[in-house]
């Protein structure tokens, strides 16, 4: 691990940065240009102490989850990422596997839509990064373990899940997760990531096995919705999905539905959001999922 030239690559990156750029306040004034070591830290979730030793060249080899979360919080290029992953003697991800680097453009859109709901999720459903609206309605995924991380794992292995849905939604909604992996898994064929998905999904759900044996098939994009939250009640809402160029990811935005009160219901969510946090001016952002290598 070079440590001499990490620490200088980082410094620069993170001196290059401002907070508009990140989603973060401004705060107070600023004696240096960039973000502070301690807001990179927050963006990345983990600790200041530990984000300042690897600036000072005297911090351990950091994991590939570390180093997710480092590119994300920087807004690291493809190439950038790569630079770093080499840095440290650690494989780049890559190589036909699952796509989990978010880069700077999505990463700057989610910053800017600080009042609707809004994620950023691979193709196999798995959250990479949430803003704080999501957060409020969905709930963090992206702190999850695991396969926990995936929504198609919730919604068939854990009932709670569904109950941000109405009940007579449950069942199209069903078919409408499977017909997508179906999607996915066709333009992915011998991929591990998705073979190893789908076969740990048929063999903890039968609702998912029935389901994937009818071979319905259909990306999923544009959708009306009606989300339940314990605190506001039912929102009716329009969920756009836009398509990295190789379908690899995809961004969720949450719109409120025209000539319902769901402008009013999220608007209530967001100040309940702001009251939990102490009115403090929270981070635009959740930390970002710590990344896992699920075919190992």
């Amino acid at each position: 691990m070079d440590r001499s030239e990490l620490a200088d690559f980082l410094r620069r990156r993170r001196e290059q940065l401002t907070t508009e750029v990140v989603g973060l306040p401004p705060g107070t004034r600023r004696r240096t240009p960039g973000l502070r070591r301690d807001e990179v830290a927050q963006l990345a979730g983990i600790s200041t102490d530990y984000y300042t030793r690897l600036e000072q060249a005297r911090g351990p080899r950091p994991s590939t989850q570390v180093l997710a979360a480092l590119t994300r919080a920087l807004r690291f290029t493809s190439d950038e990422r790569d630079h770093v992953y080499l840095l440290c003697d650690q494989a780049p991800p890559g190589g036909g596997r699952t796509d989990k680097h978010v880069g700077p453009g999505l990463m700057h859109v989610l910053a800017k839509l600080d009042d609707i709901p809004a994620a950023v999720i691979t193709d196999l459903g798995e959250s990479l990064v949430q803003n704080r609206m999501h957060i409020l309605l969905f709930g963090d995924q992206a702190e999850r373990p695991g396969w926990e991380r995936f929504h198609a794992w919730r919604w068939f292995t854990d009932p709670t899940s569904r109950e941000i849905a109405p009940a007579p939604d449950v069942d199209r909604l069903s078919r409408r997760q499977v017909a997508d992996l179906r999607a996915t898994a066709a333009r992915r064929p011998k991929d591990p990531d998705v073979i190893e998905y789908v076969a740990a999904l048929r063999a903890a759900s039968t609702e998912f096995d029935r389901l994937w044996t009818e071979h319905e098939v259909a990306v999923r994009l544009s959708d009306n919705k009606t989300a339940v939250h314990p605190e506001v009640g039912v929102i009716d809402i329009f969920c756009e999905t836009l398509l990295t160029p190789n379908a690899s990811q995809r961004l969720l935005i949450y719109w409120p539905r025209p000539g319902t009160d769901a402008a009013e219901k999220m608007e209530l969510l967001r100040v309940i959001g702001t009251q939990r946090l102490g009115g403090s001016g929270p981070s635009s952002y959740s930390r970002p999922a710590e990344v896992k290598d699920i075919s190992a």
